[in-house]
């Protein structure tokens, strides 16, 4: 009997996403990298389907869904291309480092802001500022006096 090892993109010390969750195609990179280019493909595009997907939390899934909207399949799909590499494995390595990277920033809550209103320094500061500007302003015209 042979078992099969579960390999899994650990996030964090909450979040591990199993690698039966993605997809993976391989396409010829673009640019210049010699003769090569042409017989390999080393491009590495990483589907995986968020929507469907029970490793990260409901909040992880929307705030990572807004974050990177543009990566987005309408089917909830995330996908990711990385051809910075001339070889398969390093630019399937970056893809999963580029994924790690989005949902960590998605797992951060961001704080929300509390309104506040301006301090009585900060106007008077403020009004100070214009009368001064307001006056070298002033100062700039040429007198209209008329005779």
């Amino acid at each position: 009997m042979t078992r099969k090892l579960l390999v899994m993109l650990e996030i964090n010390e909450n979040i591990q996403i199993p690698d039966e969750e993605f997809t993976w195609r391989f396409a010829r990179s673009g640019g210049p990298a010699g003769q090569n280019v042409n017989k390999v493909a080393s491009k590495a595009i990483l589907h995986w389907n968020v929507e469907g997907s029970s490793s990260l939390p409901v909040h992880v899934k929307t705030r990572l869904r807004t974050l990177e909207r543009r990566r987005f399949t309408k089917d909830g799909v995330l996908v990711i291309i990385s051809q910075r590499y001339r070889d398969q494995e390093r630019n399937r390595q970056d893809c999963l480092e580029k994924l790690q990277e989005m949902v960590r920033e998605a797992t951060i809550i961001p704080r929300v802001r509390r309104k506040t209103r301006p301090t009585r320094g900060s106007r008077e500061a403020r009004l100070h500022a214009k009368k001064h500007r307001s006056a070298i302003k002033t100062g700039r015209r040429p007198d209209l006096q008329h005779d």
